[in-house]
């Protein structure tokens, strides 16, 4: 996979001139679509996290050791999201500096760049983080991409040496710094899991948020997601609760799997939902009749743009690396593409589904219907759970019947498992024994069988259906292949559909008497 650098070029090509003209306030009358939804705040910043992913991904796929230490960097260090410049102030301040100012400087092109004070700064400091401002044009965001990017660009960056001209003050503020040395990025995959304690269970009245609670009680750590994919670039076991893996069995590929599906599936999965509950908190706080709707809407679309990415492009037609993308290679496998979920084509059922709800959800924040639009998260959470389902199954199914599996496809397998496997828990814990004795890493031939049906025992608990999961599809023989087809109509979904089914007919039959 080649180097995204070219990506970094393109973003950063009207650089700090758009960048003048950005967006102070999150609200304005439209903002470019998110594979099909219209949020109503700027989040282009939030959504080109996934440029981080890609870039890890394309480092990894050099297969050195320098692509392999620049992709752990990007994870914790961060690239494209959210980018923060520490400079130095020639003199101390005299007075301080609260988070938020808005802050005026000359980038490096010779352009105007735009910001704001990210942390409030004391009298006597002699340093000032300032975050960029960001604009509504995804393509070109903003200017100053560094962090541990392998191909900084810089052209929208703050000058080496200049002044600052800071909101309310009189006079400007002569500084120095290094551009290429001084931007980093507040935002990183890796946070999104060290972050979890504090945002997703100790985080007032609604927390602890209850699909955070199921895998924090599953592998007994709150920074599980980061524990995997740190223990994976490292090369050695987990410690959990339940569920452990030793990454030092792999010798090949195995740990790149782990990382790269690690960080997407398991880091932004759960952050996706973390987003959705804050939007439901803020809007259960905050709304009265004359304002119900700029924090929650915000949250809401932020949760939006991380689910798709930047990658997805604006009628979701792009190749995306985050659970948007996931979706909809599955579906391919599975048979669950179009609205019917029965096509090998085109958008993911899923993808669609969840789609719906972000819409209706968005909707009834606006209105202030708060508590109508949580049915509407815990209908995305579920959805969010098939393509973790059909990658466990899709593994299962390759590793059963391959007489010579590589690590590659254990590495998936046990990834896309542990992804899953605590919702499963929360429902029944020896049907979870029984998936991740099967496809946990190091684990022998899995038995297909009892892996799809210790999955099918416990749909109606995770909240979705047969036909939403589908079958493991032979798109050359056009069938499904042997033992993999989907669950019949003896589940509860599956009657649930065949009843429905029946119901239009006879409705058909009456109308036509």
């Amino acid at each position: 996979m080649p180097s995204f650098t070219s990506i970094a070029v393109l973003l950063a090509v009207t650089g700090s001139a758009q960048a003048s003209a950005s967006v102070r306030t999150s609200r304005e009358l439209s903002f470019e679509y998110i594979a099909g939804y219209e949020p109503g705040t700027l989040v282009t910043d939030h959504a080109a996290v996934d440029l981080d992913q890609a870039e890890m991904e394309g480092q990894l796929a050099l297969g050195t050791n320098q692509g392999y230490t620049r992709a752990q960097k990007i994870y914790e260090e961060g690239a494209y999201s959210k980018s923060v410049a520490t400079v130095t102030l020639t003199a101390a301040l005299t007075v301080p500096i609260t988070a938020g100012t808005i802050v005026t400087g000359t980038a490096v092109n010779g352009q105007q760049v735009d910001g704001k004070v990210f942390k409030g700064a004391s009298a006597d400091d002699t340093t000032l983080r300032i975050q960029y401002d960001i604009n509504s044009i995804q393509s070109s965001y903003v200017g100053c991409q560094v962090g541990a990017n392998p191909s900084p660009v810089t052209d929208g960056c703050f000058a080496m040496t200049g002044t600052l001209n800071i909101d309310g003050f009189g006079s400007e503020l002569a500084y120095s710094y290094a551009p290429e040395e001084d931007n980093d990025n507040e935002r990183t995959i890796q946070k999104f899991s060290l972050q979890a304690e504090a945002k997703m269970y100790r985080c007032g009245n609604s927390c602890p948020y209850l699909t955070f609670s199921k895998f924090y009680e599953y592998y007994g750590r709150f920074d599980y997601a980061d524990h995997w994919v740190s223990s994976a670039f490292a090369g050695e076991a987990t410690n959990f609760a339940n569920g452990d893996a030793d990454f030092g069995t792999f010798t090949g590929d195995g740990r790149v799997q782990a990382i790269k599906k690690g960080s997407a599936y398991m880091n932004v999965w759960m952050y996706v939902i973390r987003e959705m509950e804050d939007a439901l908190d803020d809007c259960a706080k905050r709304c009265d009749i004359n304002d119900c709707n700029d924090d929650p809407v915000k949250a809401w679309d932020e949760a939006v743009a991380f689910y798709t990415g930047s990658l997805e492009l604006q009628d979701g037609s792009g190749k995306g690396k985050l659970l948007h993308g996931l979706a909809d290679k599955r579906c391919v496998n599975f048979n669950t593409c179009g609205d019917l979920a029965d096509s090998l084509e085109g958008t993911s059922h899923v993808n669609l589904e969840i789609f719906r709800q972000f819409k209706e959800g968005l909707r009834k924040i606006n209105q202030g219907e708060c508590p109508a639009a949580r049915t509407n998260k815990e209908n995305i959470e579920q959805l969010m759970a098939i393509p973790l389902v059909q990658g466990t199954l899709r593994y299962a199914y390759v590793r059963s019947t391959d007489a010579d599996p590589d690590e590659t496809a254990e590495a998936e397998g046990a990834t896309f498992a542990a992804a899953v496997l605590p919702v499963v828990h929360a429902c029944d814990e020896g049907d979870a024994k029984i998936i991740y004795d099967n496809m946990g890493v190091d684990s022998s031939k899995p038995d297909f069988k009892a892996v799809k049906e210790a999955f099918e025992r416990n749909y109606a608990c995770m909240g979705i259906r047969c036909e939403d999961v589908g079958g493991l599809y032979d798109s050359v023989n056009m069938k499904y292949f042997e033992g993999a087809d989907p669950c019949g109509s003896s589940s509860a979904s599956g009657m649930s559909l065949t009843f429905g089914l029946m119901a239009t007919f006879f409705v058909g039959i009456t109308m036509l008497f």
